[in-house]
């Protein structure tokens, strides 16, 4: 026990200790987005899990086809075009696309959401690139959040740097 307490007292000296601290963050968030013209477009619920983080998200209020989902930089969605949103979310500063050999952005979707004639759509993917602690480099908490986006098209997977996805039609706020 004194061996215990000696090792202790020698790693908190030596500030070893520290260094395995966590920064332990929310485990499960709700995400409410708008659209372009600021009406209720659904929502995305980001969940920890233990290779990422899981993304859900259930839309409303948006045009019929498939469209890419994003995470980008900043926390703000100002409608109608959700410029303040940034660039895409990519502390790894690496390209855009999971079929770009120097890719992918952290915020890059693998696939994107289909909205149906009512205007609806539903899609879910886990993220291996995106943290909820607001301690790791990746954290979607960076730099005071991010934001999510939803695009008119679908993403090309490999054109640095937006996958030619087009404009944005709907956003929702990441902030801790």
């Amino acid at each position: 026990m004194r061996l215990v307490g000696w090792l202790t007292a020698l790693l908190l000296a030596a500030g070893v200790a520290g260094a395995v601290e966590t920064h332990a963050g929310p485990k499960k968030i709700k995400i409410r987005l708008i659209n372009s013209y600021g009406q209720d477009a659904g929502y995305a619920t980001l969940k920890a899990v233990k290779d990422g983080v899981k993304v859900h998200l259930e839309v409303q209020n948006l045009r019929f086809g498939d469209h890419a989902i994003v995470l980008h930089e900043n926390p703000v969605c100002d409608a109608p075009d959700f410029e303040g949103a940034g660039g895409h979310f990519n502390p790894s500063g690496k390209e855009h696309g999971f079929l770009n050999p120097l890719g992918h952005h952290n915020g890059d979707f693998p696939g994107g959401i289909s909205v149906d004639e009512d205007h609806e759509g539903e899609a879910t993917y886990v993220l291996h690139s995106i943290s909820l602690d607001p301690g790791a480099p990746d954290s979607v908490f960076l730099h005071g959040g991010t934001s999510i986006v939803i695009h008119t098209r679908p993403d090309d997977q490999k054109t640095d740097p937006y996958g030619d996805t087009g404009n944005r039609i709907a956003c929702g706020v990441i902030k801790p």
